[in-house]
């Protein structure tokens, strides 16, 4: 369980330092600082448009040998973009190779997800995911400072060792009996097989869910530098929004942890009111302190919320879709980060505020009506 925890924290390693080390390792090649912000969106728009066919691939293979071949393929591609942006490569081929990296990225996440369920009795999952949760927002949070504070040394040799963390799954997953995924082949038979190939409907409930929250999260950490400037400071405390809401969601995944409960769907509306408060207090705080505590509210609910969505979809898809679900799950989460960073680029901060915040609120709404049915508490053990 320990191993798994730490491959799964060091997964998200290369993703978190994305957006400064492809700037600084780019920078040389294009003069312009846009260019690593270009490469992060070409890596993230495969991820979301691979992240269910990759997935579906593995079907048929061992669940542990089938990620140790998507975290190879993305280290690889990894370590070929270093090489090719050292020598001053063309960007068009820059491109190509954060293109290989984030088609493999989001099933990657799905099939490790799944693997938790061979290594956690469900009553311990509340925990695990909690821990878990906990792990990934340090690893967001310190990963940046990392490769800002190396690669202001070496951009080469920042993203080098970037490359080497996020292959660490390959050491780190453990051999797991019984992860041969396929139809036929979990033991888990409580949960409900649909009948059709689409996916049950509530579970495309939570995926709005999880596309809100992360659009609301990201409009604050991609907007930090401009709300640094919103309250006349210097652009060099932009990382104390950030910081904050990493610390909010740090200190709620100990909570989720300790807990060890899965949330029933109004306490997951009352999560959601919460987080809409919080993002409400960063759009209309006047003051730094309200905006500050507005994204500590933010931060706080978001493992509670992640824990909730990843449970019901466990809930709710067949054994062989597990991997298609929760890599959905991620794509779901690059979704938001996508519209929150697209506003901000097209229209600006508040913008981006008003528009993810619209966007959580209809999510609000839609998971109250389905609390509100019967049918609703059926996601819960």
């Amino acid at each position: 369980m320990l191993r798994w925890q730490a491959g799964y924290a060091t997964m998200g390693v290369p993703p978190a330092a994305a957006p400064i080390a492809f700037t600084l390792l780019t920078l040389p090649v294009t003069g312009s600082a846009q260019s690593g912000a270009g490469l992060v969106t070409a890596m993230t728009a495969a991820q979301i448009i691979a992240a269910v066919p990759v997935a579906r691939l593995g079907r048929r293979f061992d669940g542990v040998h089938y990620l140790r071949v998507l975290v190879a393929v993305r280290a690889l591609a990894l370590a070929g973009f270093t090489a090719l942006a050292g020598t001053g490569a063309p960007y068009p081929l820059l491109v190509a190779a954060v293109v290989a990296a984030g088609a493999v990225n989001g099933a990657a996440y799905g099939v490790q997800r799944t693997l938790l369920n061979h290594l956690v009795d469900p009553r311990g999952l509340p925990r695990a995911l909690g821990v878990a949760a906990t792990l990934n927002e340090a690893t967001f949070a310190l990963t940046p400072v990392l490769a800002s504070v190396l690669g202001a040394a070496s951009p080469v040799g920042a993203m080098v060792l970037v490359t080497a963390l996020g292959a660490a799954p390959l050491l780190l997953v453990p051999t797991v009996p019984g992860a041969r995924r396929g139809p036929g082949t979990s033991t888990d038979t409580d949960a409900p097989r649909p009948t059709r190939r689409t996916y049950p409907r509530a579970a495309y409930v939570w995926l709005l869910g999880a596309l809100a929250g992360a659009g609301v999260v990201a409009s604050v950490e991609i907007g930090a530098v401009s709300f640094a400037l919103r309250f006349d400071l210097g652009a060099q405390w932009a990382f104390l929004f950030a910081l904050v809401l990493c610390l909010g969601s740090v200190t709620g995944g100990v909570v989720v942890s300790v807990r060890n409960r899965v949330p029933r769907p109004w306490a997951v509306v009352a999560y959601l009111a919460a987080t809409a408060a919080g993002s409400s207090l960063v759009l209309l705080g006047g003051h730094l302190a309200v905006a500050l505590a507005g994204a500590a509210v933010i931060g706080f609910f978001l493992p509670a919320l992640g824990t909730f969505y990843s449970l019901a979809l466990d809930r709710l898809a067949p054994p062989e879709r597990r991997a298609e679900l929760f890599a959905l799950l991620r794509t779901a989460t690059s979704l938001g980060v996508v519209v929150a960073s697209g506003l901000l680029a097209l229209l600006g901060l508040r913008a981006a505020l008003v528009g993810t915040l619209a966007l959580l609120l209809t999510a609000l709404a839609v998971t109250a009506l389905r609390a509100a049915r019967p049918a609703g508490r059926t996601v819960t053990p």
